[in-house]
């Protein structure tokens, strides 16, 4: 039993080593977790529902999955080739697509339960 827990736990360690490296080395990263502990020091402040919560988190945790693939796909982009080419560049485009579209979503996902309370308090 421990033995395989102790595998268990070793698996993990790639996982964090990504992690931190990207959270080293990359800007917009680095902004999207920044962004997420202001939503969760507002989401404190404003007492937000449990619900609510996990929304919230779900919506973050996107945010930062996207980045994340976003910057595993430039990486082995960039190891393919380092010449301008249109295959390249649609793929780079796509992934960065991704991460706007679920930076919107994780917007509007915070506006749509932040709003009503602040303007309660008003």
């Amino acid at each position: 039993m421990f033995r395989w827990l102790a595998s268990v736990l070793r698996s993990f360690g790639p996982a964090v080593a990504g992690l931190l490296w990207a959270l080293k080395t990359q800007r917009n990263l680095q902004v999207h977790v920044i962004a997420t502990v202001l939503v969760v020091i507002f989401g404190l402040w404003l007492k937000i529902a449990v619900w609510e919560w996990c929304v919230i988190l779900l919506a973050a945790g996107m945010v930062i999955t996207a980045e994340l693939l976003n910057t595993a796909l430039e990486v082995l982009a960039d190891r393919v080739t380092q010449e301008r080419e249109e295959a390249i560049r649609r793929v780079k485009d796509a992934a960065a697509a991704a991460v706007l579209v679920a930076a919107l979503a994780a917007l509007c996902v915070g506006l749509l339960i932040f709003l009503p309370k602040l303007w309660r308090l008003l």
